[in-house]
């Protein structure tokens, strides 16, 4: 039966607590950038920064909706 690795010493509480603290800070990072709305300047609306507006699809000022369709009118499918 194999052997498991066992540390030897103990863990002090500060090395733990750091480890902690930058997963907690990350953390709160992350949850302060997915918080920021801002309104669209096309529709007023509510919308998340730097994203396209869910209300009238605009972002910057052009439309987005547009974008997408050209998109999908050049792939070409093939039947099988």
């Amino acid at each position: 039966m194999a052997k498991h690795a066992v540390p030897k010493k103990k863990q002090s509480t500060t090395r733990s607590g750091r480890r902690y603290h930058t997963f907690e800070n990350l953390t709160r990072i992350k949850l302060g950038r997915m918080a920021q709305m801002t309104k669209c300047e096309a529709c007023g609306a509510a919308r998340v920064a730097h994203k396209a507006c869910t209300a009238c699809e605009t972002y910057r000022g052009n439309s987005v909706s547009n974008k997408k369709a050209a998109q999908e009118a050049k792939i070409t499918k093939v039947k099988a």
